[in-house]
């Protein structure tokens, strides 16, 4: 595990890290003018803004919902669209097609999920009843905030470190998935869940179809696409299942490989859509969603004495600072003693500790499941923001210590391989990645 990835999935590991660096800037951008503004003399006026609703019944679709809500279920929606894409397009052309490369990252996932969860389970147990809902708060990692700290600390480290971190988060968040539509599912509608079935068949049949005709025409997108999605998640909204996972299963119904072409002749559609949406979800939709999420009055709630007191603050807390890297690297060790997998000699056990207190970054789908957990009206969703806010600056924090000196190593490393590189000789840009014999 850790090894050397190949050119074209270097290619794409840095294509993700570039997006997700801005994307990460902006949402903490949204999260820092919440707070500041919610906790200003005039602070009232932003939770007015957050609660203003908008909309109306429209066909029996009860869409009558506030600002905060929009973002938390409709633009949040485009978020998991994306990850819908990404989970396929592993699954399907990625690592996690081929077991001996998926074992790894999926042990760690699960084992960064569980850890997490223990933890707030048995600090909450002895308080019980409500506190116990936000169970899988500290399970999810943000990986848009992990990376943009990673852009800051660690831009040297081995490409392979943040290979491990972007496909752990991504199995992290299909579990997180899993979570909401099992366990925050509201009173369920079947009917209205059967009805979602035909505008997502319907989906389905024009990406699977006419995918060359939807991936060179943009307007198709917004003209036929678009609007089958927004019904799609409207009648999610109104069965009771979480209206986001509707953007994941319509990501899963999109190709990711070409049809009648060879697999290298050009991108599939997934890659086409994804390339065209993430900038829509990474510089409005949550960016957006952070700002009506994160604004929580610091002086209300009974004020700090309440805070340190609610054991929702300490099983967040210590659920993303300790349970996440604990889960991560006791999973990651375990398999590492088994036949499927071994640590790649250039690559410390430190290095895979400084991504696992990344990992502990948990934003945009810990405060979905905050608000799903306890509503909006509840102090323990307030506390659980603070919670989040602080646990993911600890770990981030924690993290630093650990990954800048060894990304001061790596530099150093390169730099001396450089100078005591045969002058004589062109360095080939490609001799540390496997080339394809027949590439020109």
């Amino acid at each position: 595990m850790l090894s050397r990835p190949s050119w074209g999935e270097y290619q794409r590991v840095a294509d993700i890290l570039r997006t997700e660096t801005i994307g990460g800037a902006l949402l903490i951008a949204g999260a820092v003018v919440a707070l500041l503004w919610a906790n200003l003399p005039f602070g009232d006026s932003y939770f007015e803004l957050r609660d203003w609703h908008v909309g109306g019944d429209v066909l029996g679709l009860h869409l009558d919902l506030s600002l905060g809500h929009w973002a938390a279920d409709g633009l949040l929606a485009v978020f998991f669209f994306l990850v819908g894409l990404e989970l396929k397009k592993e699954f399907v052309a990625g690592d996690l097609r081929s077991f001996d490369r998926a074992i790894v990252p999926v042990a760690a996932a699960f084992g960064g999920v569980m850890v997490p969860a223990l933890i707030y389970t048995v600090i909450n147990l002895a308080a019980g009843g409500e506190t116990l809902r936000g169970w899988a708060i500290p399970a999810a990692t943000d990986i848009a905030f992990a990376v943009a700290v990673l852009a800051v600390i660690g831009s040297r480290l081995p490409s392979p470190l943040r290979l491990f971190l972007l496909t752990l988060a991504v199995v992290d968040d299909l579990i997180a998935i899993a979570i909401i539509a099992i366990f925050y599912t509201s009173e369920l509608k079947p009917e209205m869940l059967l009805l979602s079935v035909v505008p997502i068949a319907a989906f389905a049949l024009v990406v699977q179809k006419a995918s060359a005709f939807v991936g060179t025409r943009r307007w198709v997108a917004y003209v036929l696409l678009l609007p089958l999605a927004a019904v799609a998640w409207a009648l999610f909204l109104e069965s009771g299942v979480h209206a986001t996972i509707a953007g994941v299963v319509l990501g899963f119904t999109v190709p990711v490989l070409r049809k009648q072409h060879p697999v290298d002749s050009g991108p599939g559609l997934a890659e086409v859509l994804e390339h065209r949406v993430r900038p829509i979800s990474a510089g409005f939709c949550v960016p957006v969603f952070a700002f009506f999420s994160a604004g929580v009055s610091l002086s209300e709630g009974g004020g700090f004495g309440a805070l340190v007191e609610d054991s929702v603050v300490w099983g967040v807390v210590l659920g993303l600072v300790l349970g996440k890297p604990i889960g991560i690297m006791a999973s990651t060790w375990l398999i590492t003693r088994t036949r499927h997998a071994n640590l790649d000699p250039d690559i410390t056990w430190r290095d895979l500790l400084g991504m696992t207190l990344l990992a502990g970054i948990g934003f945009t789908v810990s405060l979905l499941i905050s608000e799903l957990s306890f509503g909006t009206e509840s102090a323990h969703y307030d506390h659980a923001k603070i919670a989040i806010l602080a646990a993911s600056v600890i770990a981030a924090g924690l993290a630093s210590l650990v990954l800048v000196p060894r990304n001061r190593y790596y530099r150093d490393l390169a730099e001396r391989e450089s100078v005591d590189t045969d002058h004589d000789s062109v360095p080939d840009l490609f001799d540390s990645f496997p080339t394809d014999p027949n590439r020109q």
